[in-house]
């Protein structure tokens, strides 16, 4: 998944700007399908992900959602950021770039 800000393809043709945001402390049986529903509200999304432990297949807890633009992101994090989901406070923040490897 790709995290930050980067331009997308919208109708028409035109380059919109998108944006990543973190979830975090999610339930450990939380899908991708649970996740994109709580976020709809916020508009459009192009990508959710949950990370997933590539040995056991098992969730890490924390996971990427990719909306359309920076004041959906902003729309989001202010309204779920220590919200209750499932029975776990979340912590939902913009996501950073990942570091790169030297």
């Amino acid at each position: 998944m790709r995290r930050g800000c980067r331009p997308a393809i919208g109708k028409g043709g035109v380059v919109e700007q998108t944006a990543t945001v973190y979830i975090g402390n999610l339930p450990w049986g939380v899908t991708e399908d649970d996740v994109a529903d709580l976020f709809r509200d916020f508009g459009p999304l192009l990508d959710v992900r949950i990370v997933q432990d590539p040995r056991t297949g098992r969730s890490r807890g924390y996971g990427f959602v990719e909306l359309t633009s920076p004041d959906n992101v902003a729309k989001a994090v202010s309204a779920l950021n220590g919200a209750d989901f499932n029975g776990r406070v979340l912590m939902v923040s913009n996501a950073r770039p990942k570091p790169r490897r030297q």
